[in-house]
């Protein structure tokens, strides 16, 4: 009886910490400002490839982490906030819970995949761009919304907070590309 008890126990404090994640501001420093930084610092190493952790070499994860970072921004200002509706999603729970995105699980839409040539110019200009999303979330509605593949409809918190989530996954990747190299 005391095992199921403390098992119950961890898990509730996991996601009690989990969920205290969820907050999307940074105490001073704006919306993602270090993930942004991360990236920033990150372009030196643009070139370096790890096939045991990823196919793909760093400045591929950069460029798609800013492209995810600018479409779902455009999406959502584009969107319609009287049609969101709020609706349950077991892998999103799970993922905003955990801060976490499986690795090789998911398939990126055409729409966020990098060039096969990815000009540091590319990422650098993407990565202004993104400054500026970031900080134009503020002004949107909260019912803003936009389709994800695996989690569905999306509001802006939601939105914030998957692109930290996924924003974090990328650097993961790379740090790990970074270590073992």
């Amino acid at each position: 009886m005391r095992t199921p008890l403390l098992t119950l126990s961890l898990i509730s404090n996991l996601a009690f910490l989990g969920y205290g994640q969820g907050d999307n501001s940074e105490g001073k420093r704006g919306f993602m400002d270090s993930q942004l930084y991360d990236i920033a610092y990150l372009i030196q190493f643009r070139d370096c490839t790890n096939t045991n952790v990823s196919k793909v070499p760093i400045a591929w994860h950069l460029d798609h982490s800013l492209k995810v970072i600018n479409r779902i921004h455009d999406v959502l200002k584009s969107s319609d906030p009287t049609v969101y509706e709020k609706r349950f999603s077991l892998a999103r729970s799970f993922s905003y819970t955990f801060g976490y995105i499986p690795r090789g699980r998911g398939k990126s839409p055409a729409s966020v995949l990098p060039p096969e040539d990815i000009k540091t110019e590319d990422i650098l200009s993407q990565l202004e761009i993104a400054r500026e999303n970031i900080a134009d979330l503020s002004n949107l509605d909260p019912n803003v919304n936009f389709i994800h593949p695996v989690f569905g409809q999306l509001n802006k918190k939601q939105a914030k907070r998957f692109l930290k989530i996924h924003t974090k996954h990328h650097l993961k990747i790379i740090q790990d590309i970074l270590r073992k190299e």
